[in-house]
C-alpha cells in the first residue's frame, strides 16, 4: 500500500520519498520517532498493526511546509486512501504536542477550533513564525484535519490541557481528540 500512497501523492504535486524499514535504534528497538513510539506503546499497547507511517517535516528548515500545505497534503492523502482498489478499514492518527516550551493557550485553542471545523482558510492564515520549534508539531494535527475534512468527519475534542512547568509559562499544550 505504501507504493500506492507514494505514487498518488507524487501525482498530486507532493515531493515524497519512501523507505522500506526504519533502522534499529540504540536500544535494539525500531528507531520510530517518539510521537509514534507513544502511540505504539500507549494506544496500541505494543500490538502494532500493519501500517504506513508518514512523516511530515514540521521542524527542520529550510523545507518546512506551511500549515496550508499540510492541510492540502492531508486531503491528498485521503484521496489516495479512497482510491485503493482493496476494501480496507483505515485509521489515521497524528501525535504531537500543541504549543511548546512556552504554553500559548490562545494559539492552542484557536488552532484546535479551526481543526475541529476543518477551516482550511483559518489554518492557512497561521503565521509560520507561530509554528516553529516544538510548536511545529501542530502541523501533524493540521495534516490529519485535511484527511478528515476530505472524509467528511468532524473532530471531537476530548480534552485540552495546558501543562505548565514553571511560573514563567514554560511547558506545552496537550490535546486529545478523535474524529467521527
Amino acid at each position: 500500500m505504501g507504493w500506492h500512497i507514494t505514487a498518488s501523492l507524487t501525482a498530486a504535486g507532493f515531493d515524497v520519498s519512501q523507505i522500506t524499514r526504519l533502522q534499529t535504534g540504540e536500544i535494539g528497538s525500531s528507531a520510530a520517532p517518539h510521537a509514534y513510539g507513544f502511540v505504539y506503546r500507549r494506544i496500541m499497547r505494543d500490538c502494532v498493526t500493519p501500517h504506513v507511517p508518514i512523516f511530515v517535516n514540521t521542524f527542520y528548515p529550510p523545507n518546512q511546509p506551511p500549515a496550508a500545505r499540510c492541510f492540502e497534503f492531508g486531503r491528498a492523502l485521503a484521496q489516495s486512501v479512497a482510491a485503493w482498489p482493496e476494501d480496507k478499514t483505515v485509521a489515521v492518527f497524528a501525535s504531537g504536542g500543541l504549543s511548546h516550551f512556552v504554553v500559548d493557550e490562545e494559539l492552542d485553542r484557536s488552532i484546535l477550533a479551526a481543526v475541529r471545523k476543518g477551516d482550511q482558510a483559518a489554518l492557512g492564515k497561521i503565521p509560520e513564525l507561530a509554528l516553529q520549534s516544538g510548536t511545529s508539531e501542530f502541523k501533524n494535527w493540521i495534516a490529519v484535519a485535511g484527511v478528515m475534512a476530505e472524509a467528511g468527519l468532524t473532530m471531537d475534542l476530548l480534552d485540552y490541557v495546558p501543562c505548565y512547568r514553571s511560573e514563567a509559562g514554560t511547558g506545552s499544550g496537550m490535546g486529545f481528540a478523535f474524529w467521527q
